[in-house]
């Protein structure tokens, strides 16, 4: 299986980087293939150019190219990032704007009743969000509501039509010791473990 893995974080030394690092080792373990993209390292523009804004935009810059056809493609996706004021930082918010483009990661169709109804396209089968965090977790959920985890099972993944998405908050890492990060580290390698040899065992149609 081909796994798409977007990590958006500016430092290389941050524990985000240690997090997809550790998925991308936990894939290639199982003997899969992963396709990892630092957007920051890749200097990807998250702005939206107007003309990309139209339903037959013409040929793309070559990376958000290469984004859309891996991503639209890929088996499984891992986004990995930290939680930024309960938003994903703006490279990646980009990214989702410009690669999950509609009439290739969802499609909008008549209901039949005179409205419209949307219909997800992408073909992975799971999809894994890593929110790295120091706010602690109990405001994360009781007090915020934990808005990336609507954002991306709801927002994203319900209308792309990938319907098995789990998130993974980690932290608060500010505060966090060695012991605690390694811990964090080898569960998330192990959901994503398990995950695969799964998909494996599963029937394909």
């Amino acid at each position: 299986m081909n796994i798409s893995i977007i990590l958006a974080h500016p430092n290389p030394e941050s524990y985000t980087h240690a997090l997809a690092h550790a998925a991308r080792e936990a894939i290639q373990a199982q003997g899969h293939i992963p396709w990892l993209h630092d957007l920051y390292a890749e200097n990807f523009d998250p702005v939206t150019p107007l003309a990309e804004l139209a339903r037959d935009p013409g040929p793309l810059p070559p990376l958000v190219q290469q984004h859309i056809e891996e991503i639209t493609r890929a088996d499984g996706i891992i986004i990995v990032h930290p939680n930024w004021w309960s938003d994903p930082p703006a490279i990646l918010a980009g990214w989702r704007d410009r690669c999950l483009r509609a009439g290739l990661a969802y499609r909008f169709e008549p209901d039949g009743k005179g409205g419209g109804r949307s219909v997800g396209m992408l073909a992975a089968r799971f999809a894994l969000i890593l929110n790295t965090q120091n706010t602690p977790l109990h405001i994360e959920e009781e007090i915020l509501r934990n808005p990336m985890r609507w954002h991306w099972q709801q927002v994203v993944f319900g209308l792309c039509g990938v319907k098995d998405c789990t998130q993974q908050l980690i932290g608060p890492v500010i505060t966090s010791t060695p012991e605690q990060r390694a811990q964090w580290l080898a569960q998330s390698a192990e959901w994503i473990t398990q995950k695969l040899k799964s998909l494996s065992e599963e029937p394909q149609p």
